[in-house]
């Protein structure tokens, strides 16, 4: 069996590729993985460095965008993994282009490319930032999608054309949405590794607005096993959110961060709130748990407190990140 994954250095494609490869997933124990990357800012092989030697590994730098290349190593490909997008709310704010071309086009590039290789299943990886903002209750997979950033906008977009392949073609396409992942590998721009690095440099750490943003937090372990879940179970043509059941506003988030390092309230530093920035995520897991088993194992107390020491014990994998970043790089 062979696996096209997408994207695959990245935070959450790098765990699901040291997932398979170490022998997590059954169905896949010797499947080949070929990751398709093109190592922007937010790639790095390091992320796969512990799984490099494996025999079932190759490694492809190039762009989704990329018919050619897209075509080329669809040939025998079984199953699709798609990670890779831009994914940073920020960045897309301050301009939305790249969004555009590689969640959109790129993800249309695979489709097509998966269509005429016949691949047997495709697994598309989006956001519950799609659905927009819930103030109660949760959304199911059926909720209208209302994106409010020009990157959820993408990933909806993206979504609407891998449902358009199912309903036009019958490619056996299933679509993910999950919540806020965090953990180990994850790039130091996001809220938990930027908080924690922060802290850890002596550093104050910012919080948007009120801090009373309310997002669900899931370990990347859990929904990188969801991801398997609806690929070897998942119904063609339809979604699955993939939760973990932790909801914390921001300043709760920030109050247990704090805490992690032994820091105190001095640390922050608030800033004025993001455009649009949306109030509340929240997802209905009912579907994936019912039909495929599926439920978060990883407690939030456990996975942060996890997290945090990862990132005190790798400064080598994120300094030189953050020093990249600082630097416009």
């Amino acid at each position: 069996m062979r696996v096209l994954v997408t994207g695959g250095a990245g935070f959450i494609g790098s765990h699901y590729v040291r997932q398979v490869l170490t022998g997590a997933y059954p169905s896949l124990a010797d499947a080949e993985v070929v990751v398709l990357d093109k190592l922007t800012y937010a790639g790095n092989e390091a992320n796969l460095e512990p799984v490099s030697k494996n025999p079932r590994y190759r490694f492809e730098k190039g762009d989704i965008c990329d018919a050619a290349l897209v075509s080329e190593l669809m040939r025998g490909v079984d199953l699709v993994v798609h990670f890779a997008a831009e994914s940073h709310v920020d960045r897309s704010i301050a301009g939305a282009a790249d969004f555009v071309l590689t969640n959109v086009l790129g993800t249309q590039t695979l489709l097509q490319g998966a269509l005429e290789a016949e691949v047997g299943k495709f697994v598309h990886v989006s956001t519950d930032e799609v659905y927009g903002s819930i103030e109660q209750g949760s959304w199911s997979e059926d909720h209208a999608l209302e994106p409010n950033s020009p990157y959820s906008a993408s990933k909806a977009s993206s979504d609407l054309l891998a449902r358009s392949f199912f309903r036009t073609h019958g490619l056996p396409v299933c679509v993910t949405r999950c919540s806020n992942n965090y953990g180990p590998y994850q790039f130091p721009e996001k809220v938990i590794p930027l908080f924690v690095t922060n802290l850890l440099d002596g550093r104050k750490v910012p919080l948007y607005g009120d801090g009373l943003n309310v997002r669900d937090w899931l370990h990347v372990d859990d929904h990188c096993r969801g991801i398997q879940y609806v690929a070897d179970g998942g119904r063609p043509g339809e979604v699955y959110n993939i939760g973990g059941g932790t909801e914390l506003t921001n300043r709760e988030l920030t109050e247990r961060l704090l805490a992690a390092v032994s820091a105190d309230w001095e640390m922050v530093e608030p800033v004025e709130d993001r455009k649009g920035h949306d109030r509340r995520y929240s997802v209905d897991i009912t579907k994936i748990s019912q039909e495929l088993g599926y439920a978060p194992r990883k407690s939030f107390e456990d996975g942060l407190a996890e997290t945090v020491a990862w990132y005190a014990e790798n400064r080598s994998w994120w300094e030189p990140l953050k020093n990249r970043s600082a630097q416009g790089k």
